[in-house]
């Protein structure tokens, strides 16, 4: 009878954590590196580069590829014939690995998860408690497959109930161009299909955990229904356009992954989820024999690109831009940033907005007069970091607030992914701009940040308003102050481009 000690699991999934967290798979990055090669879209391929640069300085100096280092999802499969030498329960021994990981010294990564989840939404400081699958199997081994799900892909997950004679690729093309560009293409897709609700959604997740092995399957053809409807649907999702951070491309998704399970007469359950430009997984086995040993991979894994701003980009000092300056900016075009940047996200806004709401004043040293805010929520810094990885966070989330805080003479606004038609118009409106950094680049734009100061609301932590002096930060101009979108022209011009592929119905 296999034992496993508590301190060789906890000490397992607390390793396993920490090397996700700067590792990415060797497969995503064989995977992004041909669809780099491949790629004629300049705006997708630069968002590749930085992509995969960020990936090897990540790989090199040990911090995480996302600053967002995700809510962490473990699958279990627990031998019945293994004894826990131990008195916690699963939970509770996998809760502590997580808080170990997230809290380690060389290596802090960020909390993100709140409890309660309404209301008062307090981070619970160490990223726990972590969502657990378990499974009893036969067997004297513990098989262990963990996530770290960023909220960006997370906050694109989709179900629905279909009638069983229903067109479930029209459904995935129709859910994939509703989802926008907040979950960091180019990823995988993980789709569910059949069982019950959460039946799908599971099926859906554990997907993701598969190695990417489409084009493989494209060389030796489909060998079943379900190999037939990946390729399918891969070529398809990637007729739509969309690309590399949503700018238009050839390459929206790396891989497709299904998985499926009998299901009741009368129903079709589908789930869909994708996972992001960074992609943590890592699936390991104990046996008794002490933790799990993780072999690091070769940096020869990583293409030899080396991302530099373009020669050609605007260069821009914040601290003297005035709204006729930016409304020269054109969407497409590439700026390099210099000077003060303000910083803040959700619970920053919320704040503000309550604020004006009342009729107060804003803290005290916060005049958003001809200012940019950055959406972001960085990693503490270690070492002598002025900042962790301080990529973007979803624009989308901020929309609500985006009339308050341009009323107050704010100017610019810096995140990932889209934004909706009623940000864009008040962006329109007020001759303002919205700017887009890329996700999953995030310790590469941290190299811009030259120094950080807290402004305002301190207690939210990540999500506290700071100051960010940057240098040369590479960001892309999205919607300018003519209300035209990137988002919208860039898939519209590479829908249907990809040669040998019938453009996806829409």
């Amino acid at each position: 009878m296999t034992t496993i000690r508590e301190s060789d699991f906890i000490q397992s999934i607390a390793d396993a954590l920490q090397f996700i967290s700067y590792y990415h798979p060797r497969d995503y990055i064989q995977a992004l590196s041909a669809a780099y090669e491949a790629e004629e879209s300049p705006a997708a391929r630069d968002a590749m580069a930085q992509i995969l640069y960020n990936s090897r300085l990540c790989a090199e100096g040990r911090r995480p590829i996302c600053q967002d280092t995700g809510a962490v999802v473990v699958f279990l499969r627990v031998g019945m014939e293994v004894r826990w030498d131990t008195q916690r329960g699963l939970q509770a021994l996998v809760d502590e690995g997580v808080r170990r990981a997230y809290r380690h010294p060389d290596n802090v990564l960020r909390a993100s998860i709140v409890s309660p989840p309404i209301g008062a939404r307090q981070n619970t400081g160490d990223n726990t408690p972590a969502v657990v699958h378990v499974e009893l199997v036969p067997g004297d081994r513990v098989e262990v497959r963990l996530a770290a799900k960023g909220g960006g892909s997370e906050n694109k997950a989709r179900f629905a109930v279909l009638n069983p004679n229903a067109d479930l690729v029209d459904w995935v093309l129709k859910t994939v161009q509703g989802l926008g560009a907040g979950w960091c293409p180019p990823g995988m897709l993980g789709i569910g299909i059949g069982g019950s609700a959460e039946k799908a959604m599971l099926l859906a997740k554990e997907a993701l955990l598969a190695p990417i092995d489409i084009h493989e399957l494209k060389a030796r053809g489909p060998a079943d229904p379900i190999e037939a409807l990946r390729l399918e649907l891969f070529d398809k999702v990637n007729a739509l356009g969309i690309g590399a951070q949503g700018l238009g491309g050839q390459t929206t998704v790396l891989d497709v992954k299904i998985r499926t399970y009998p299901t009741h007469a009368a129903s079709l359950p589908v789930a869909l989820i994708p996972n992001c430009a960074a992609t943590r997984h890592l699936e390991f086995v104990l046996d008794g024999s002490g933790p799990v040993q993780l072999e690091p991979p070769r940096l020869t894994d990583w293409p030899a690109i080396i991302w530099t701003p373009d020669s050609t980009a605007r260069r821009v000092n914040l601290d003297r831009v005035t709204r006729a300056e930016i409304a020269d900016w054109r969407v497409g075009e590439r700026l390099l940033l210099s000077g003060r940047l303000l910083t803040g996200r959700d619970a920053a806004h919320q704040r503000l907005a309550e604020l004006l709401a009342r009729g107060e004043a804003l803290p005290g040293g916060l005049d958003l007069t001809n200012r940019l805010i950055y959406y972001v929520g960085p990693v503490d810094p270690v070492r002598d970091e002025v900042v962790g990885p301080a990529g973007p966070t979803t624009a989308t989330r901020m929309d609500g607030f985006t009339e308050a805080l341009l009323d107050q003479g704010l100017i610019g606004m810096i995140g990932k992914a889209e934004r909706g038609s009623e940000a864009i118009a008040a962006i329109k409106r007020h001759g303002a701009v919205y700017l887009i950094a890329v996700g999953g680049a995030a310790y590469l734009v941290s190299k811009a940040i030259r120094s950080a100061r807290l402004v305002a609301f301190e207690d939210l932590g990540m999500e506290a308003i700071r100051e960010f002096e940057v240098c040369d930060m590479p960001v892309t101009v999205a919607v300018d102050s003519r209300g035209e979108s990137i988002h919208q022209t860039g898939p519209d011009a590479w829908r249907g481009r990809i040669p040998g592929i019938t453009p996806a119905r829409t």
